[in-house]
């Protein structure tokens, strides 16, 4: 009897440490990533090769369960967030999650021109449409678009921006239809989609969609940059710092193992980004010397100033360097002594 009572005891416990991992709370956890080499991801042909390395920083960023709510109350460097504040309103995590992508392909184009450029070598750009990135509910896009979609045309048309795209729309009347070519996994096909007023603005007409560009760079020597699944802007700074490395003859890395985080924008300007106490234990763990940190210009509450904080608690032996555009970075690394 005893034998059978214990069993059944065990079955159950069982059962509620697998409910404990499956079963989803209404928060999102983060907690340290990982602080990876760029130059088995980045490649500049005929591109130079440094002593040192440059390191891109990650967070990792789940929907908690029971296990990893319980984590983050009692170890630091692990946060919680309630689901409205990492999902936009009405969004999807299949949404969410294309937008991650999305804004990843931004970065790597921004990063690209910045570090061609600077190292003078020409831009251009091939323009291919626009990708869908959210399907606002209740609007017409809605069961016809998905998260993914890329818009090649218009009424027959294409465009050049995603501004002509929406200029287009807009000045459609409501009732009006749209013919939209779009690619879907590889396969072209035609949908109609009436427009219709924003529920928060009828005076402005849409089909109900946000969308990004989706433009291919062009430059000479080729780069590739491949990202995989890793999502969101924040590697655009040190991306900028491992092309423009390649292209010049110059070692800018002189033998350090520096790591950094930051958005980048086409004109170099270097900005905030979440999470930059978890990138910072991160860094220190894969042993990094040089931590390049958004310095927002010196703000109160600075990117910079939490990265000095956070490597000062865990004891780091990191340098924080504060970069507010990227020859921040650059003059610091030229006036930097060969290991």
């Amino acid at each position: 009897m005893r034998s059978k009572i214990f069993a059944g005891s065990s079955i159950i416990v069982a059962l509620l440490m697998i409910a404990g991992i499956f079963f989803s709370l209404p928060y999102y956890v983060s907690k340290p990533g990982i602080a990876k080499e760029l130059a088995p991801i980045i490649q500049v042909a005929d591109g130079t090769e440094g002593k040192g390395s440059f390191m891109l920083t990650t967070v990792r960023m789940g929907r908690a369960n029971i296990y990893s709510y319980v984590e983050a109350k009692l170890f630091d460097y692990v946060e919680l967030y309630p689901v409205e504040a990492i999902l936009h309103e009405t969004e999807t995590q299949e949404e969410y999650n294309a937008r991650q992508l999305h804004m990843m392909a931004g970065s790597k184009l921004n990063a690209i021109e910045v570090a061609y450029k600077k190292a003078g070598y020409p831009v251009d750009y091939e323009y291919k449409g626009v990708y869908v990135v959210q399907v606002v509910p209740d609007m017409p896009a809605e069961g016809k678009l998905r998260s993914g979609d890329r818009i090649i045309k218009v009424d027959g048309q294409e465009f050049s921006s995603s501004e002509r795209f929406i200029e287009y729309v807009g000045k459609k009347e409501a009732g009006d239809q749209v013919e939209l070519t779009i690619k879907r996994e590889d396969k072209t096909k035609t949908v109609n989609v009436s427009v219709k007023p924003f529920k928060d603005d009828p005076k402005k007409f849409g089909i109900g969609i946000s969308l990004v560009d989706d433009k291919e760079i062009i430059v000479d020597p080729k780069v590739t940059v491949k990202t995989d699944e890793i999502g969101g802007p924040s590697a655009g700074l040190m991306f900028s710092l491992e092309i423009y490395d390649q292209l010049m003859e110059e070692d800018f890395t002189k033998g350090y193992k520096i790591a950094g985080t930051g958005t980048i924008d086409s004109k170099g300007t270097v900005g905030p980004i979440g999470g930059i106490d978890q990138k910072i234990v991160a860094a220190d763990k894969a042993g990094a010397e040089i931590f390049f940190a958004p310095n927002e210009k010196g703000g109160k509450d600075s990117n910079y100033k939490l990265a000095v904080k956070t490597a000062q608690d865990i004891d780091s032996k990191m340098k924080v360097i504060p970069v507010d555009v990227i020859d921040d970075a650059i003059g610091y690394l030229e006036k930097l002594p060969k290991k």
